[in-house]
């Protein structure tokens, strides 16, 4: 492949450069004077004028120029505009249940998230985190639990109802009762 000749002038690149620096530093100051008036650049555009830039030089200098004035002209007008109020975080506990009642409900729009059922399988035996009213719905979406997710899940289920026995799970603390029934639900589900 021929290489491509560059277009010679009798300035050497390295002047060339800190002549296009130059101009442009000059310029910007003028520009933003400018820029707050009526009136923009002197005739000619300021940095048109230098001899010693070629016309394609003098057409990037100028579309520099103009667009340094259209972001100080958005900055302005950002400054004027009232800021938006932030939108409200949803927790990660309603993101997940949403994405749970999605499932129930068959919605088109519902697509599986990683995350979001990690959360569900960490957070299931908890009857706060996991109200008694979406725990069928989650029994239910268990049941199509496929691969290493069931094999893990089923592995520490087994695994905390082996902790509950031993701590002993005849005692009258309720919400250790919920739990025991929830674990023994998910341990019947997925044997």
């Amino acid at each position: 492949m021929a290489k491509q000749k560059r277009k010679v002038s009798g300035v050497p690149e390295k002047p060339r450069k800190k002549l296009k620096k130059a101009a442009a530093a000059a310029e910007a100051p003028a520009a933003r004077e400018g820029a707050q008036g009526p009136e923009r650049a002197p005739e000619g555009g300021g940095v048109c004028s230098d001899p010693e830039l070629t016309p394609e030089e003098k057409r990037v200098l100028e579309r520099k120029l103009k667009k340094e004035r259209r972001r100080e002209e958005r900055r302005r007008a950002a400054g004027a505009a009232p800021a938006r109020p932030p939108r409200a975080q949803r927790s990660g506990a309603q993101l997940a249940l949403d994405y749970l009642r999605g499932w129930a409900r068959k919605q088109e729009d519902w697509r599986f998230q990683k995350t979001r059922q990690t959360w569900l399988l960490l957070h299931m035996y908890d009857g706060d985190q996991v109200p008694e009213e979406h725990f069928p719905a989650l029994l239910a979406y268990l049941e199509g639990l496929r691969g290493r997710a069931r094999e893990l899940t089923l592995q520490k289920a087994e695994a905390l109802m082996r902790e509950l026995d031993q701590a002993g799970a005849d005692t009258q603390d309720p919400p250790l009762r919920a739990k025991t029934q929830r674990v023994r639900q998910v341990l019947q589900l997925l044997s």
